[in-house]
């Protein structure tokens, strides 16, 4: 053989072994990262190729599958009453992905979750029954708290104090998640997208706005707990109007005449007294005040019910003045609906705090349970003796002070209203708050709501807590304790 055949032959076996090793590197070392790729056209395909499992509300699927045409995607999501639970179960799109519970457990809904799998499945990746997701919501509640919002802009979340289970997660406006499930359906992503009221936000739990006068619970329970104040019907050092620390901005009451000045804590809440609490944080300080916030669960970067909520903020580095405003739920205080039920749950349930939760259990095709969550896995955010002294306040709030729309006949309800400032020198519609409890001394029922209204289109003068967020609460609590 000369020598030129020879060097060619060797580059030719050198090539072919390069191939080779190439070849077992990618089917041995990258192929489940190929697999897994997003862009991986195959995943898709396997995704729709048989019914999705179901997503489920009091033992009814609010979801479904339909078969499909003229694509390599035989099936596509279907959504019964979609605009009601799209808070709940978000989106799965063939076209833009998955989001909220059809994101989070899209693995056990398309059945490729590897505990659906035995180990045979799971060498020849064979694709298994899809599983099911159970969810705690209370459809009585859920449509109570839809309809009651009707087509103003916000949201509402109501709780088991108890156990933790979320019975209702609504957020408006809302939109219907089986317009966007396909392949063509550019036109209505586009209109949801660029929609100005953000149909696609889940208000509920992803938008911490300014909550006002709610987050006065927070700082009256702190001040109770530090023992600045012995009860809540102890005479507070409050002058009004109030001068902020080291300024001479004066902190005014909405209602001038309201008997706020030294007022107790109970008068303070009831009449929602801005005097009182700005001078009560600035007197605790922004530590103590802080360290109550984040035990109620402000700060909480990881809150996942299993959604993950966007974190509530009480800041930092306040100076004197600043921490005044904070302690009415002003300066860069935010909260979401869920952080607020959160408060008034704890409240309710003698200070503990029970993680709150809208799946119960995730299990497969048999009905055995792949993840449970459990009810009632609680701490402890105050004495049981300060979380009694702040439903006594509330319950006169809602019995002779400023949340009188939510009462519901025969039931112990308690509440906060809330109105928070938005814009520059608060130049744009300020946002309507209500959080609250009620009880059923015969039933032992119990459930804690919040309700936020960003926008409800009524005049600046007509906004209130009471008049816009607390009949929302009204209805669903009394969903609730049916």
């Amino acid at each position: 053989m000369n020598k030129t055949i020879r060097h060619t032959s060797v580059f030719v076996l050198l090539l072919v072994l390069a191939l080779l090793g190439r070849a077992t590197w990618v089917q041995a070392y990258r192929a489940e990262a190929l697999a897994d790729d997003q862009k991986n056209r195959r995943n898709t395909i396997a995704q729709y190729a048989q019914p999705l499992g179901n997503i489920v509300v009091a033992g009814s699927p609010v979801t479904g599958s339909k078969r499909t045409e003229g694509t390599d995607l035989e099936y596509r999501r279907t959504y019964t009453e979609g605009e009601l639970y799209a808070a709940v179960t978000g989106y799965s799109s063939q076209a833009y992905g998955s989001t909220q519970l059809e994101g989070i457990y899209a693995d056990v809904l398309d059945g490729t979750e590897d505990r659906l799998k035995n180990p045979l499945d799971a060498v020849t990746r064979k694709q298994r029954e899809p599983g099911t997701v159970l969810t705690t919501i209370d459809p009585a509640v859920q449509e109570a708290a839809y309809r009651a919002l009707g087509n103003k802009k916000g949201a509402a979340v109501a709780v088991d104090p108890v156990s933790g289970r979320i019975l209702a997660l609504a957020s408006t406006p809302s939109y219907d998640p089986s317009k966007i499930s396909g392949t063509n359906d550019g036109a209505a992503w586009r209109e949801l997208t660029g929609d100005p009221d953000k149909p696609l936000v889940n208000r509920a739990l992803r938008q911490p706005l300014p909550p006002g006068s709610t987050f006065k619970l927070v700082v009256a329970a702190a001040a109770l707990e530090d023992g600045l104040y012995r009860s809540v019907d102890t005479a507070t050092e409050s002058p009004s109007p109030y001068t902020l620390p080291h300024t001479r901005t004066v902190l005014r009451n909405e209602n001038a005449s309201a008997p706020c000045e030294n007022a107790t804590i109970r008068t303070a809440l009831r009449y929602s007294c801005n005097n009182v609490f700005g001078k009560m944080a600035a007197d605790l300080g922004q530590d103590k005040v802080r360290a109550m916030a984040e035990r109620f669960g402000f700060n909480d970067a990881e809150l996942d019910v299993p959604v993950r909520a966007y974190a509530s903020v009480y800041p930092s580095t306040m100076d004197p003045a600043q921490t005044a405003l904070s302690g009415i739920g002003q300066f860069d205080v935010t909260a979401t609906p869920l952080q607020m039920a959160m408060v008034s749950a704890a409240i309710a349930n003698d200070g503990l705090l029970a993680a709150p939760h809208m799946v119960s259990e995730v299990v497969d095709s048999d009905g055995d349970a792949l993840t449970s969550y459990e009810d009632g896995d609680t701490r402890r955010i105050v004495s049981s003796a300060t979380a009694a002294q702040l439903r006594s306040a509330m319950v006169t709030v809602v019995e002779e002070g400023t949340g009188t729309n939510a009462a519901v006949a025969g039931a112990e309800v308690g509440g906060k209203t809330g109105t928070a400032q938005h814009g520059e020198n608060n130049s744009k519609t300020p946002y309507a708050w209500f959080t609250s409890y009620a009880k059923d001394p015969a039933t032992g029922k119990q459930v804690a709501v919040a309700v936020m209204i960003e926008d409800s289109g009524a005049a600046r003068s007509e906004v209130s807590g009471n008049g816009l967020a607390a009949p929302v609460a009204q209805k669903m609590m009394a969903a609730a304790l049916k």
